[in-house]
């Protein structure tokens, strides 16, 4: 079987490294001067690896979303791994207020989840964030850029330019699943590829860290439902 994969080059990248994204895509990113017969020689070269990637089963199935799942009196959502009950507001307030549960203004469905939405996301900077700092800190690495951003393929990611970027859904989560991709992402500063010395570097820090990569692929799917 051919191996189709897409390559991103990089001025700041020093070594290749090869991924099997969650779409089952693979993406070769590498050191801006690499000609493409050397990046096909690696390529090939990890052939065995990427087709027992790509064989096995994927970690969760795209679903149409629940039904009844509604920003509606009764249900729930989720935030740091718990689930909280929704509760629809007739008050003058704009904004979702969080205590014990989602108060969410009444509104029609269209606006009530952006408004879960632009809660999810600001919790996610305002919690995730600092995980970043403390960590690198820790770690002793220097982030160039952290940003939250919406991505569908990655929970997190590290750039070659040293910028950390971590999905929204993540805030979801259990919180030492959060620590586990952000602690992934610092190490990949120290250390490009997954490496024995790269997973060393993240049980070191995340003792929990099978279990919460275990947690990522029996449940992520929960994190990428709308509500």
């Amino acid at each position: 079987m051919n191996l189709i994969y897409t390559t991103v080059r990089s001025a700041k990248r020093k070594k290749l490294t090869i991924t099997v994204e969650r779409d089952s895509s693979i993406i070769v990113q590498a050191p801006e001067h690499a000609t493409d017969e050397a990046i096909d020689r690696v390529v090939q070269a990890k052939r065995q690896w990427l087709h027992a990637k790509l064989k096995e089963a994927p970690k969760y199935q795209a679903r149409p979303h629940a039904p009844g799942k509604e920003v509606v009196n009764g249900e729930s959502a989720l935030y740091l791994g718990q689930e909280y009950p929704i509760t629809l507001s007739v008050a003058e307030a704009k904004e979702i207020i969080f205590e014990r549960g989602f108060v969410v203004p009444a509104q029609d469905q269209v606006q009530a989840r952006k408004s879960l939405r632009d809660w999810y996301g600001q919790q996610a900077k305002d919690v995730i964030l600092p995980r970043v700092s403390r960590f690198a800190n820790e770690l002793g690495v220097h982030v160039a850029q952290t940003s939250i951003v919406d991505d569908k393929l990655r929970w997190g990611a590290c750039t070659a330019k040293g910028n950390i970027r971590l999905n929204w859904r993540l805030i979801k989560a259990p919180m030492p699943v959060i620590d586990y991709v952000v602690v992934h992402e610092l190490a990949h500063l120290l250390e490009s590829n997954h490496t024995l010395n790269f997973w060393s570097i993240v049980r070191a820090k995340v003792p929990g860290a099978e279990k919460s990569k275990a947690w990522l692929k029996a449940h992520g799917q929960l994190l990428e439902e709308e509500i």
